[in-house]
């Protein structure tokens, strides 16, 4: 039988590792003292961590140098905000602002609710905040409009009084006060009842806003917070109020980090008693107790050297950086449990340096195949747009890195020590000699506490641990049948076609009420926002940006061509404002003619001076219109994000005319636009590279491609019941899909190795073999890993809660394709084999 084989890349490696594995077991304290110096050290940089640290939600969830940060600056820079003409729609950026929602079963427009209304609109206007000794109110702080606060025009219309609700016509959805000036009364009122002439009778909800001005930050912050203590302890009867701000979404989201800082103890202490008691045996002299505590020291030591190296070169750290300890923390523990398995099959009678040179040869290239997968997976997903991903995968995939340098060190010294200790047969506890055989007449406690050190005298190592045995004997044995296999495969397909299903369903982008904890105030304020305010969606400006001749009809009708594509798409509702649709009103009520440049502009500016708020949509330089916007009222109840964004700048670039849409929320919305395919090209990406490593470092190259087989399986599972389980694809979420990359070529790739370097000639018994040496190590890290993670699942964030929900999905997976699906899909090839035998 002729096979290709790729140990020339393997077989020095593992030459190698056995020289460094001898050298270690041979100055153990070496590799213990540097190790801790080094960790050490490189710890003070979490000195710097409040400095560096970098959540602002912006910059760190949306893509960076995304298409709407860019055409912010222009409109900026274009139509700057007038200070005294404050205009909502106007606004370039969301805003600095505070925004109640109120809202009632029966009718928010009754007497009772609008009185408690207009009393909590008077409390907050009354609001007096202190900084540096000055008092202010509302009134000093405000966006004004001709120098006054900008209003809220349902109670301007009530003239704060309930009672006037009876004698008002406000018609629905857009109320005009006078000729030129309407306001679109949809993101104001609520699941609104109108009569036969479209006046309001009755409504759900009131949505008031209190603009701030821009210039005064510290001012602006000091009376947010003042109107958040107020309205965290208002109390009322007839209605139920929702409070927001403009800084609320940041500050709730920079809690997270804390709520998430007090479980580290708790992991940790599950990750150390999980790793004592699967590594516990009864045997006073083998008891591996002491190693496994240390192996859990060692990953902490990685997390803390890899966060203070980073840290000293003044990298940023980001709040999803705080869910990788907990993940570093299962991968190396499991590296822990090979390094052990492995130290158990090396023979008793054997000095520590062979021993530890046989340990190192036999689990070195496994555990290395591993953290390159994790490592490259992590660092080739920094190019991705969103600094959230960045941040965390930079942190994860140095951390990984120590970790693994910390394994072949510190532990590795560690497990010397422990094997000096047991090569002379010295308690586990008290270090005392011990006894191999009960000496006669002593009782059975002085045997459970005083005697150990057997181990298979045939062999020549230690004893097999009863899970090893279950694998050896049942498990490995079972899975080979044909009726297990027929299982196996039946289950998989139903696997795979659930997944696609999933796949089907799965939606984009970050909902930014997720960003805060579950009992945060906004959580309430974005379901009352959903609830009642969920139809009109943003006005969004329409630019034309370029200089346009509109004196000449002919471009007049186009550019209203381009008008009527937009309003014919399905979530326009209309042209809410439009200042050359004003001047041609105008032009045609006054008899002017604007049919040459010269009319044009002259009676244009004319126009302009007495409409000091459409004049901010008209950029005029040395008497040219350079650009100038109209604006756009959307209905989004039907359509996504990603569909308006897309279709709006479809539509705007299809367009003769020289057209540009923005609002502020485009910035979020970007992510919709941009997320899928950077997630599939990280994963197309990262799955090739994945493949050549395979390629390299496992000795047969089809039983390689069974590692590429188990990524693209896993992160498909991995996708689809994400979606059934309603988490949507979104830059948190992404973060998991590359740990999936990692996590299931780990587990496919130990179990590959270990089945192509078996010197057993039947698929069967190779099978048998791989799970009597792997599958209990396995198992141990798929489980490590949860325990490292299970406490993020009573976290009150839904980011950290997200983590958990994704982790635990790619170690099932994973565990299901490394112990069952890979082992029964290799023996369907039984030219997948190593010809070669592993030196001794």
């Amino acid at each position: 039988m002729v096979s290709c084989i790729t140990d020339c890349i393997e077989k020095p490696i593992r030459l190698c590792f056995e020289s460094v594995g001898k050298f270690v077991g041979l100055h153990p304290w070496w590799f213990v003292i540097l190790p801790l110096a080094l960790s050490t050290g490189l710890g003070g940089g979490l000195y710097f961590l409040n400095d560096l640290k970098s959540n602002d939600i912006v910059e760190q969830f949306t893509p960076k140098n995304g298409r709407a940060k860019v055409e912010k600056r222009y409109f900026q820079e274009t139509f700057p905000q007038i200070d005294s003409q404050f205009s909502i729609i106007r606004l370039n950026t969301d805003g600095v602002f505070a925004s109640l929602i109120f809202s009632s079963q029966t009718n928010i427009l009754s007497v009772a609710a609008l009185e408690e209304i207009i009393r909590i609109d008077g409390e907050v206007r009354g609001i007096t905040a202190i900084h540096d000794a000055q008092q202010f109110v509302f009134s000093d702080i405000c966006a004004t409009v001709n120098g006054t606060c900008s209003s809220n025009m349902m109670l301007d219309a009530l003239n704060y009084n309930a009672s006037n609700f009876h004698f008002l016509s406000i018609t629905y959805p857009e109320y005009c006060y006078s000729e030129l000036n309407c306001i679109h009364m949809g993101n104001i009122i609520s699941k609104v009842e109108v009569d036969n002439n479209g006046v309001v009778r009755s409504g759900k909800a009131i949505r008031l806003f209190y603009y701030l001005q821009e210039s005064n930050n510290t001012l602006k912050d000091v009376w947010l917070q003042e109107f958040v203590d107020l309205l965290s302890n208002v109390t009322t009867s007839e209605t139920e109020v929702s409070y927001f701000t403009s800084m609320s979404r940041q500050k709730e989201f920079e809690k997270s980090t804390q709520s998430v800082t007090e479980l580290f103890a708790i992991t940790y202490f599950l990750a150390i008693s999980f790793s004592i008691i699967s590594c516990l045996r009864f045997d006073n002299v083998r008891n591996k107790a002491w190693v496994a505590s240390l192996g859990v020291f060692s990953t902490a030591q990685a997390v803390l050297s890899s966060f203070g190296l980073l840290l000293l070169i003044k990298l940023p750290f980001v709040i999803t950086v705080a869910s990788s300890p907990f993940l570093i923390l299962g991968i190396g523990i499991d590296d822990m449990f090979i390094m052990i398995s492995s130290w158990q099959r090396t023979n008793i009678q054997d000095p520590v340096p062979k021993r530890m040179a046989d340990t190192y040869r036999e689990a070195a290239v496994s555990i290395t195949i591993t953290t390159l997968t994790d490592v490259l997976a992590f660092y080739l997903s920094y190019g991705n747009p969103f600094g959230s991903v960045q941040s965390f995968c930079l942190y994860a995939g140095t951390a990984i890195l120590f970790c693994y340098f910390y394994n072949i060190t510190f532990f590795g010294a560690c497990l010397a020590l422990n094997g000096r200790r047991e090569g002379a047969n010295r308690h586990w506890l008290t270090c005392m000699k011990v006894p191999e055989e009960v000496p006669p007449g002593r009782s059975k406690v002085y045997t459970l506490c005083c005697v150990g050190g057997s181990y298979d005298h045939n062999t020549g190592t230690e004893e097999e641990h009863p899970m090893t045995l279950f694998f050896r004997k049942y498990y490995g044995p079972f899975l080979t049948t044909v009726w297990s296999k027929a299982l196996v495969i039946v289950i998989y397909l139903t696997y795979i076609a659930v997944s696609v299903y999933g796949c089907l369903e799965l939606k984009e982008g970050i909902d930014l009420k997720n960003l805060a904890l579950d009992e945060s105030y906004i959580v309430q304020y974005y379901e009352a926002e959903k609830t009642y305010f969920d139809y009109y969606g943003p006005n969004v400006m329409l630019a034309i940006n370029d200089t346009f001749p509109y004196w000449e009809e002919s471009q007049r009708n186009q550019l209203e061509s381009c008008i009527i594509q937009f309003q014919e798409l399905n979530f326009i509702k209309n042209l809410s404002t439009s200042w050359l649709h004003s001047f041609e009103k105008y032009a045609e009520e006054h008899k002017n003619n604007i049919s040459s440049e010269g009319q044009f502009k002259t009676h244009l500016y004319k126009f302009l001076d007495h409409q000091p708020m459409l004049k901010q949509d008209v950029n005029i330089t040395i008497n040219e219109i350079t650009a100038s916007r109209l604006f756009l009222q959307t209905v989004v109840q039907n359509s996504t994000e990603k569909i308006v964004l897309n279709s709006l700048r479809e539509t705007a670039e299809s367009c003769p005319c020289p057209l540009l849409v923005y609002h502020p929320a485009f910035i979020y919305y970007d992510q919709y636009t941009v997320i899928g395919n950077i997630t599939l090209q990280t994963i197309i990406v990262a799955t090739l590279v994945m493949l050549v490593i395979s390629l390299l470092l496992i000795p047969n190259p089809l039983c390689a491609l069974w590692v590429a087989f188990a990524i693209a399986s896993v992160i498909l599972g991995v996708t689809g019941f994400m979606a059934l389980l309603n988490i949507s694809l979104d830059s948190i979420s992404m973060i998991n899909l590359v740990i999936s990359i990692g996590f299931s070529v780990d587990f496919s790739a130990h179990i590959s190795y270990t089945f192509v370097s078996s010197s057993k000639a039947d698929v069967n018994e190779r099978v048998v073999d791989a799970m009597t040496h792997l599958g209990y190590p396995i198992l141990q890290g798929a489980l490590s890993t949860i325990v490292g993670v299970v406490v993020l699942s009573a976290s009150s964030s839904y980011i950290f809660r997200t983590f958990f929900t994704i982790v635990l999905l790619v170690i099932t997976f994973g565990l299901l394709h490394g112990i069952a699906f890979i082992p029964v899909f290799l023996t369907f090839f039984g030219f997948c084999h190593k010809l070669w035998q592993p030196q001794q």
